[in-house]
């Protein structure tokens, strides 16, 4: 890895949908008391005086929709709420080829897209025969994603690399094959963006799997490998909880529950 001196970044979480399930469906055993669970989708963007980068870029209105989740914004009109304009973002890193992580890859015109060659393999692959392991894919984003490669605009990683000073992906699959979080230094030491390594807080800190998963053996090891990137769990951010928004601070008042900012230190 280069010897750079890292550089500083803001971390903020931008919710652009959510969605009511219930906790018998959300985990492996599920729950007989069949409790009503919340789920918040988000997109991230770090920012440093050097650079800003984009994590993930969710689902379409129709999309969402159309499996069951509102839409509140598009990440352009998320990105906006921070003046950042998604036609100049150069660098959008995506976690995972899920609908709710890779559906609006047409939204960044100049970006170069991160993605584990893993991935890639994954959902052009033999795995894609079978329904269960693609219901969570959208065909349309899988073939956007071969056409940016062939257009020169797609970053292949294997494993953990370096995507700028201070700016790290981890491979940490179970959830998908290719699945990858984030590692960003900031303020308060390294910040660990999970994304659906870890959807809910207590995937970490209970173990407790998703229900969605292509290998569930390497979801719970890349628990633990999770919790040894960053210096203590309150360093970690889950995919889609919606406790992020409670525990973290909105930037300013008109975004409260809408953005927040994770380079600080949690409330709780």
């Amino acid at each position: 890895m280069p010897d750079e001196t890292p550089e500083m970044y803001e971390v903020y979480a931008i919710k652009y949908g959510d969605r009511m399930g219930e906790r018998g469906t959300m985990f492996v055993h599920g729950d007989p008391h069949d409790a009503p669970m919340a789920m918040d989708y988000f997109i991230w963007v770090i920012r440093s005086d050097q650079r800003t980068i984009v994590i993930d870029v969710g689902y379409g209105k129709e999309e969402g929709e159309g499996r069951g989740r509102s839409f509140l914004r598009s990440p352009v009109e998320g990105l906006a709420l921070l003046d950042i304009d998604a036609n100049e973002i150069e660098d959008v890193i995506i976690t995972h080829m899920h609908y709710d992580h890779a559906g609006n890859l047409e939204l960044f015109p100049k970006a170069r897209f991160h993605i584990q060659d893993e991935e890639m393999s994954f959902v052009t692959g033999r795995a894609m025969t079978h329904v269960g392991l693609r219901h969570a894919f959208r065909l349309d984003d899988v073939l956007e994603m071969v056409r940016l490669t062939y257009g020169d605009r797609v970053v292949f990683h294997g494993g953990e690399e370096q995507i700028a000073p201070g700016v790290t992906v981890h491979h940490l699959p179970g959830h998908t094959r290719g699945l990858q979080a984030v590692r960003v230094q900031t303020q308060r030491g390294p910040v660990v963006l999970a994304s659906d390594v870890a959807h809910y807080y207590e995937s970490f800190e209970q173990e407790t799997p998703f229900l969605t998963h292509e290998n569930l053996f390497e979801m719970m090891e890349s628990h633990r490998k999770l919790r040894a990137l960053a210096p203590d769990n309150s360093h970690i951010v889950p995919g889609h909880d919606p406790a992020v928004l409670e525990r973290y601070p909105a930037p300013s008042p008109a975004l409260e529950g809408i953005v927040a900012r994770l380079d600080v230190a949690p409330k709780s």
